[in-house]
Order: C-alpha cells, then sequence, then structure tokens
C-alpha cells in the first residue's frame, strides 16, 4: 500500500471538491488565506506595525512561502498547463504571491496581497453554492446583451460631459476654479454623479443654470443603466421559463416540463 497518493490522487484533491479530502484541502487553503490577508491589514495600523512588525513580515512570508508551493503544485498537476496559467483562478493565485516578492524590490507593495482576497470566490465551489452560480450566470447573460445599449449610454454620457464642461470652462474661466477643459470635465462628472464633492463651484449665474441642469439629468441618467440591465435580467429570466415548457402535440398549448398531461385538452404527453 503506497504511503503518498498518487499524482491522480492528488491532481483530484487540489482541483476537485467530490469528497472529504479534497473539501478539507480547499478549506485549509481558505484559512491560510484568512490569516495572510488579516495579516496584511494589522500590519498597515502603525501601533500595531510598531510592536509586532518582525512577527507579522515573518507569518507573511511563511505564507507567501506556502502560497508558492500550492501555486507550483496546482500548476505540476494540471493537465492543460497554459489552460491553468491564463485562466481566472490561474490569475488570481499568481496575483497573490507575486506582491510579496515585489516588496523586495518596491517599497509597499506587500499591501497587495490583500489581492489574496478574490481567492476566497472558491468558497462557491466548497460550499455548493451552485445556485448562486446559476444566478451569476443569469446576470451575465444580461449584461452581455445589454453590452451595446450600455455602450451607447457610456457614450451618450461622455459626449455630455465633454459638451457640459466645455460651456463651464467658457462661462466660468479659471478664476472660478475651472482652469481648463479637463477641469471642467472633471467637475462636470463629479456634478452629473450627484456626488457633488464642492472643490469646484460655478459663480456666474449661468453657470449656476447649467450646473442645475446637469444636476437634474444626473438623475436620469442614473436610472437608465439600471433600466437596461432589468429588462435584460426579465428577458432571461422569460427565456429560461419558456425553455422549461413543453408544447402538447395536440393543441401545441405550453406546458411544464415535469406534467403528463396537457392542462388545456388534456392529452397524454
Amino acid at each position: 500500500m503506497a504511503i503518498f497518493p498518487t499524482k491522480a490522487r492528488l491532481a483530484h484533491i487540489v482541483f476537485e471538491h467530490n469528497d472529504r479530502a479534497s473539501r478539507n484541502f480547499d478549506l485549509i487553503i481558505l484559512f491560510l488565506i484568512l490569516g495572510s490577508v488579516t495579516v496584511v491589514i494589522l500590519d498597515s495600523e502603525p501601533s500595531i506595525s510598531r510592536k509586532y512588525h518582525d512577527l507579522l513580515i515573518i507569518l507573511e512570508w511563511v505564507f507567501t512561502a506556502l502560497f508558492t508551493m500550492e501555486y507550483l503544485l496546482r500548476l505540476w498537476l494540471s493537465n492543460r498547463k497554459w489552460g491553468y496559467i491564463t485562466s481566472f483562478y490561474g490569475i488570481v493565485d499568481l496575483l497573490a504571491i507575486i506582491p510579496s516578492y515585489l516588496s523586495l524590490f518596491l517599497l509597499n507593495t506587500q499591501f497587495l496581497v490583500v489581492i489574496r482576497g478574490l481567492r476566497l470566490l472558491r468558497v462557491v465551489r466548497i460550499l455548493k453554492l451552485g445556485r448562486y452560480v446559476k444566478e451569476a450566470e443569469s446576470l451575465k447573460s444580461a449584461m452581455r446583451s445589454s453590452r451595446t445599449k450600455i455602450q451607447l449610454f457610456v457614450g451618450s454620457v461622455l459626449t455630455i460631459v465633454l459638451i457640459a464642461g466645455t460651456l463651464m470652462y467658457i462661462v466660468e474661466g479659471p478664476s472660478s476654479g475651472f482652469t481648463s477643459i479637463p477641469m471642467a470635465m472633471y467637475w462636470a462628472i463629479v456634478t452629473l454623479t450627484t456626488v457633488g464633492y464642492g472643490d469646484i463651484t460655478p459663480v456666474t449665474a449661468l453657470g449656476k443654470f447649467i450646473s442645475a441642469v446637469i444636476m437634474l439629468l444626473g438623475y436620469a441618467i442614473i436610472a437608465v443603466p439600471t433600466g437596461i440591465v432589468t429588462s435584460e435580467l426579465t428577458q432571461v429570466k422569460r427565456d429560461q421559463e419558456d425553455g422549461k415548457k413543453k408544447n402538447c402535440k395536440t393543441c401545441l398549448h405550453p406546458n411544464e416540463a415535469d406534467a403528463n398531461y396537457c392542462k388545456v385538452c388534456g392529452e397524454m404527453f
């Protein structure tokens, strides 16, 4: 009897999640991710860093070493190595270890290891949250269907920002803080999104009128992408419901997929 698992068994443990060993492996990785992110967060707090900086640095390099070994292990076990490297999880796994090594050459890049938090997405697999994956696919499909409309919307908004910024630059000028068209466009974006930092404000009556128009326009613009995506989500939901139905061979009336008899004519399927 072999003491160590075979490569095939090891690959199953690392990449799958349908038995106890593979789930335990994923849970260990998740706890390591949580521990690593916690260390980085604590190190960013000056009072804690001054007192425990050396310990936190040691812990961070321990986590980095473990994640590096895990990444190399996944790469070794993968049948399609380039496919794993270029996959979403492969890229996230690589980004999880690069910042620590960059910190040897660039200052403060070690704080970028909070990217490891993205790896917590693996919890979807572990907890079998398949229904959430299905809903995510519906949202993705709706976003894809509304892509052209959203692109047109973004183009329209950028046009409005350009026109508004140019007008405010002409009307207000540098004396009011509108020192250039890009600066005026920045103001237009802040106003259009109803954020309103207040760092640049119009002074003239015409400038205030233009500002009021942009503010009112901002409320309408915010609702547009929401309506577009909502409409597409409704269509995706309708298509999914239609896909679950089957037509009666006699009267062609659509019925639920699990029905044995037509609810209109009573014909047996």
